[in-house]
């Protein structure tokens, strides 16, 4: 019998970015997330998948594609909440509720600098494999937004 190993189902990752919450927030869109991920191949809007909100397609270079569902996006607060509705291949999870938020650093030696959190939430079936692989991506893609936003070169 296979025991499973406990785990938590959640990941924060962050960073501080040395640029301006606006240069930042300029890039956190669903549709724009290859013009810095470096693992993202292209992005597309998925015309007519849902009427109510936005459908996202991520290619990654390795062959995987997931469709993402943006569940919520604030302007106000600067944040985007999104979903994953399909993927393949087939994901070995039922579901995950990712988060991007930015905040500007207001004071202090980062003063002028944006403060990124980078969260998912996955359902229960999750093994910690996934977690520690998510952990993994995000630590890596806010590399990539901190060097596309502060090197100004954003990818093709």
């Amino acid at each position: 019998m296979t025991t499973r190993i406990p785990t938590s189902t959640s990941v924060s990752e962050s960073a501080v970015i040395a640029a301006p919450l606006a240069q930042v927030w300029h890039m956190i869109k669903l549709q724009d997330f290859h013009k810095f991920w470096s693992k993202l191949s292209k992005s597309d809007y998925v015309k007519g998948a849902s009427p109510e909100t936005d459908v996202v397609q991520w290619t990654f270079k390795d062959g995987t594609v997931l469709d993402v569902k943006q569940e919520e996006h604030s302007t106000i607060d600067h944040f985007i909440t999104y979903s994953i509705i399909a993927s393949t291949p087939a994901l070995t999870y039922t579901s995950v509720l990712s988060t991007v938020r930015c905040y500007p650093i207001t004071s202090g030696g980062s003063e002028g600098s944006t403060f990124v959190q980078w969260t998912a939430n996955f359902s229960s079936d999750a093994d910690a494999g996934v977690i520690e692989d998510a952990r993994f991506k995000r630590k890596e893609a806010l590399a990539d937004l901190a060097d596309v936003v502060v090197g100004g070169a954003a990818k093709k």
